[in-house]
């Protein structure tokens, strides 16, 4: 489907999974816990029951590591009847603070695009997720010099995006999101009008997923390398 890229000043970045990695380390924790929680139950069970209470704490906590230990911690305190040691609960916790100490790993292409893109473009960092966490990881990135504007949302859904286009004082017209999530950095800014660019990443949280029917009709690129930004935008 072709779109016209003409009066985009404003482009903006998801961070997780789109500049560096990040769910793998997720999935690499879910085995770790699984492991640890699988004298009470199947490890298909555990993953379900995580990811169950993770939904149902998703409007308390919000997203990121510490939200992701809370739920790991209520989990295994179910999942065991009460029954889990505290040495298990401390290695959950441990769990979270490894994940939070990962060094950070850029995917491929992408200080060459901002570096490529901020000459022309207002490059703004748009994602969720735990605000020292993601301040840490820019940090540790090297690539804070390339943003004008950085903003950890809440959520991303549509009344995010306009209120964000809102204080950037620009049209949907006027703004590119590119990112790995169809649900959050795809779709909620084609219905407001905006552009979207769709890079996969090689794993998606599940809650991240998108049925063939929600995209049917909707108006994005898709590419399979960020440093194929530069063709379209170049």
């Amino acid at each position: 489907m072709e779109v016209n890229y003409k009066n985009i000043k404003v482009i903006g970045f998801d961070a997780d999974d789109t500049l560096w990695v990040n769910e793998t380390y997720f999935r690499d924790a879910e085995i770790t816990f699984g492991k640890l929680l699988s004298e009470y139950e199947t490890i298909n069970k555990i993953d379900q029951e995580l990811f169950k209470k993770e939904m149902q704490n998703l409007n308390l906590y919000g997203y990121g590591v510490k939200a992701f230990v809370l739920s790991m911690v209520e989990s295994a305190i179910e999942i065991s009847n009460y029954n889990v040691a505290p040495k298990t609960i401390e290695s959950i916790v441990n769990i979270g603070k490894n994940m939070l100490n990962k060094p950070v790993e850029l995917l491929d292409g992408v200080e060459q695009v901002l570096k490529v893109l901020s000459k022309k473009y207002r490059l703004i960092l748009a994602t969720k997720g735990d605000l020292l966490d993601q301040e840490r990881k820019l940090e540790k990135s090297g690539l804070t010099n390339y943003f004008h504007h950085i903003e950890v949302l809440s959520d991303k859904k549509e009344a995010n995006y306009s209120k964000l286009l809102n204080n950037l004082d620009i049209k949907p017209s006027e703004f590119l999101m590119i990112g790995n999530s169809l649900r959050s950095d795809v779709l909620p800014l084609v219905n407001i009008k905006a552009n979207a660019i769709h890079v996969p990443f090689h794993t998606t949280w599940i809650h991240e997923q998108v049925s063939k029917k929600e995209t049917n009709g909707k108006k994005y690129k898709t590419i399979n390398n960020l440093i194929d930004i530069l063709e379209i935008l170049n």
